[in-house]
């Protein structure tokens, strides 16, 4: 006794009902009256069932993405909400601190924009010893500036320093205008003690510089009288050797070894020179001779390599008037064997045709239309 098997009672159903949907569809199919109609109603209906399911759900899919996007458009509006007013708030709370610890008469560079600058400000000059003659205020003339390399490091220096403080200064404030943001509270009193810290800072540096700037004007003071007494004293030993040299030196004996110059021996000095000598001009003349020859010479060689040239050029044209000979003569034959072959060719094409039409003479009979239409398929 054979024992059925589930993969076999699967296989003989759907056998089945593949069967019995080809005989539904013969009878629907061969069916005169629904064919004289013209088409397969149930199917029609079928169809339309379907439709209208799939765009019920259609139609409840799109309902929902707008439910969702109506909830998402209403959540951004609080969030937008949200974002307006807290930075209406921090604005405030900005506008607040400037106010309060950012006043214009606080700042460093106030006192350019000052409108009381006029009434405040000091005579240019009140005595010899006013610290603020300096060198710039054209209040006291003092003689050169000996001490500038040690000035100008100075101010380097300072300079160095005030843009460290300054840098010290923005990333602290950026520190804590990070930190208000998130934690107002707590960082109003570090904003505070930073401004009370800034201005004890500001106020010793100030000190400093008045005191530095002081005591370089007193040095520099010292410094110009010592320079104008060695300046006297080198001014008297110069005039004497001056006096002695013109006296025992050779430019009242016209020598020519006077003209040489320091910088080199092929440079002479303008107003003790007395001309060139024989045997340098006897060497220009030589010169220029041996550069007469090289230019005939390299107008030569030139006249001839374009000869060269030109003897190429013309050995290539002709060699390519050539090529392009024998280019034409190939071609010529290619064609006319290509026209040799397409002769051969349509000669078989109808022998080949004529005996076609003598083996494919019968005409089909009744017989073969009959084994048509005999399945839904």
């Amino acid at each position: 006794m054979e024992v059925a098997l589930p993969r076999d009672l699967e296989r003989h159903a759907s056998l089945a009902k593949r069967r019995h949907a080809e005989v539904c569809r013969q009878r629907r199919i061969f069916n005169a009256r629904n064919r004289i109609v013209g088409g397969d109603t149930g199917a029609w209906d079928v169809q339309v069932h379907d439709q209208k399911i799939k765009e019920a759900t259609e139609k409840a899919r799109h309902e929902t993405f707008a439910a969702e996007m109506r909830q998402n458009d209403k959540i951004m509006c609080v969030l937008e909400d949200r974002k307006r007013r807290d930075r209406k708030n921090l604005c405030r709370v900005i506008n607040d601190f400037q106010q309060s610890f950012q006043k214009p008469e606080t700042r460093r560079e106030f006192d350019l924009s000052d409108p009381l600058v006029l009434k405040k400000d000091l005579p240019a000059r009140q005595s010899d010893n006013d610290i603020r003659n300096t060198i710039s205020g054209m209040q006291k003339f003092m003689g050169e500036d000996l001490n500038f390399h040690e000035r100008k490091k100075f101010q380097e220096e300072q300079n160095r320093e005030w843009s460290l403080q300054q840098q010290r200064e923005w990333k602290n404030a950026r520190i804590d205008q990070n930190r208000a943001e998130d934690f107002y509270t707590e960082t109003r009193l570090q904003f505070d003690e930073t401004a009370r810290h800034l201005q004890k800072l500001e106020s010793a540096t100030r000190k400093a510089v008045c005191a530095a700037v002081k005591e370089f004007n007193k040095n520099q003071a010292m410094e110009a009288a010592e320079k104008k007494k060695r300046e006297r004293k080198q001014e008297q030993e110069d005039n004497l050797a001056e006096i002695s040299n013109l006296l025992r030196g050779d430019l009242l004996s016209e020598n020519p070894q006077q003209a040489a110059s320091s910088f080199g021996p092929h440079r002479v000095v303008p107003d003790r020179w007395k001309g060139m000598t024989q045997e340098q001009l006897e060497q220009i003349r030589l010169v220029q001779k041996q550069q007469v020859q090289e230019k005939l010479r390299l107008q030569e060689e030139e006249r001839q390599r374009d000869m060269d040239w030109d003897q190429r050029r013309i050995q290539s044209a002709r060699a390519t008037l050539l090529f392009e000979r024998q280019q034409q003569r190939w071609q010529r034959d290619l064609h006319r064997a290509l026209d040799s072959s397409n002769l051969s060719l349509a000669k078989e094409q109808q022998l080949q045709k004529k005996y076609m039409n003598e083996v494919y003479a019968n005409q089909p009979t009744e017989d073969y239309f009959t084994q048509f239409n005999t399945r839904s398929r």
